[in-house]
């Protein structure tokens, strides 16, 4: 008997569909950047792999008015290059640049990014400030969710097994605002974060009408800070709401301290990037 995995490669969704519709607890794998390292350190528990990689119909960055529609299979360099991405989300742009290295983006999805569910997952602040919607289908039709509410905890989301994600809606950033993103890590690519922020806020000359910040690497999973939110919006960004702002959010995430940095790092840096923010938001 072959110790060898078996690979099923459907090239249309619905083929796609009915193989994740069989009992068979089949691993989906698309650019495999995160699925090769398990395998490649032997922690990766799983005999059968669906190879999606070759469906057409989840590529591609659409824009829908409102919104851009980036299919699933939408790769990091895609992304980098794209005009809409670059003129509608620019923070996901700048998020992009720090994924691994050239081979990584050439390969590594953002729909991959997404469902492997990494709380230092470097485009999903991005998502979460943005308040985005996720395409999800299966033989059953589709639905739709929202990215905040898709992860349960560490490492789980909503997906379940006979699911595909489909895409990612991205609402476009609007004339009067602005985003930003920063990582924190050993390097500023090639790295895991110790931190990863991003940030996008409706400004009024110095009044924030509006923000979203989303933080990466400070909990379970990918969050908001919707106390740290109330407390900018509709303030104008002054010294002392600054400082305020920065002490707010270093309490509101839920670090650990492991192998890369210590709770009280992760804190201090969180506000600390949070006052880049609000400092470069007011010039």
């Amino acid at each position: 008997m072959s110790s060898y995995p078996t690979v099923q490669s459907p090239v249309t969704l619905t083929e796609a569909y009915a193989l994740l519709a069989t009992p068979h607890a089949l691993k989906v794998i698309a650019g495999g950047t995160d699925v090769m390292v398990l395998m490649n350190a032997r922690v990766l528990d799983a005999a059968e792999f669906l190879d999606i990689w070759g469906i057409e119909e989840l590529r591609g960055i659409t824009d829908e008015g409102e919104v851009l529609r980036v299919g699933a299979l939408t790769t990091y360099t895609q992304l980098i290059r794209s005009e809409l991405i670059q003129r509608h989300v620019p923070a996901l742009v700048a998020a992009s640049r720090t994924v691994g290295a050239i081979q990584i983006q050439n390969r590594g999805t953002i729909g991959g990014n997404i469902v492997n569910a990494s709380p230092a997952g470097d485009s999903l602040p991005v998502l979460a400030a943005y308040d985005a919607e996720l395409e999800i289908g299966s033989a059953r039709g589709n639905r739709r969710a929202a990215f905040n509410g898709f992860y349960s905890g560490y490492r789980q989301t909503m997906l379940q097994a006979d699911e595909l994600l489909l895409a990612v809606r991205i609402p476009k950033l609007a004339e009067d605002e602005k985003d930003f993103f920063w990582k924190v890590g050993t390097r500023r690519a090639q790295a895991i974060s110790k931190t990863v922020m991003a940030v996008r806020a409706r400004v009024d000359g110095q009044r924030i009408e509006s923000i979203g910040i989303g933080v990466g690497s400070v909990a379970p999973t990918v969050v908001r800070a919707p106390k740290t939110e109330r407390l900018l919006t509709g303030a104008p960004v002054t010294t002392a709401l600054t400082s305020e702002a920065r002490d707010l959010i270093a309490q509101e995430v839920t670090p650990i301290t492991d192998l890369r940095s210590t709770e009280h790092y992760r804190r201090t840096v969180t506000g600390n990037v949070l006052v880049k923010f609000l400092r470069q938001l007011i010039g």
